[in-house]
């Protein structure tokens, strides 16, 4: 794992790749979402950081082909000022992903968020209430002349240093 500054948290975050392999998110060198742990599900994961400790607060996922947008959007409204937020897809991100959620997500500053489509591969972190200075953002169109899968893209992955939250 990458080697951060003592002012910051280290991360690595991977989506799942087609239907087969989830997707994990470690915080500080240790894996807080997972199949090891059975908290990786399909849809959208997301873990999010209390920015200023870097303690886990909640790791959830969100079934965004079968499952039901509001619980997701209530989560997004619920998160406080100063967290640090990590998503990963797994096979479907986007099928019941509706304007308000994208929104929600995009305040916190994903740039790809609004053409997240079917099956897309995507990993983002973001900071709800202060900005995350570099990008920290990855995304893959479903396109059946390049996936590297049959029906899905190839997986999304990236480590990185968080900056610890500033009042």
């Amino acid at each position: 794992m990458k080697e951060c500054p003592l002012d910051q948290f280290s991360f690595y975050v991977q989506s799942g790749a087609a239907d087969a392999v989830a997707p994990k998110i470690c915080i500080q060198n240790r894996m807080v979402l997972g199949t090891q742990l059975k908290n990786a599900g399909p849809g959208i994961n997301i873990v999010i950081m209390d920015g200023k400790t870097g303690a886990v607060t909640k790791t959830d996922h969100f079934n965004m082909y079968s499952g039901n947008v509001e619980p997701l959007i209530e989560l997004l409204k619920d998160i406080q000022t100063g967290s640090t937020v990590l998503f990963a897809s797994f096979d479907d991100p986007a099928t019941k992903l509706n304007e308000e959620a994208r929104t929600l997500i995009a305040e916190m500053g994903s740039s790809s968020v609004k053409s997240l489509r079917f099956r897309d591969s995507w990993a983002f972190v973001g900071a709800k209430g202060s900005a995350v200075k570099d990008k920290f953002e990855e995304h893959i169109k479903n396109d059946r002349n390049s996936n590297k899968y049959t029906n899905w893209p190839e997986l999304v992955y990236f480590e990185g240093c968080i900056p610890k939250f500033q009042e």
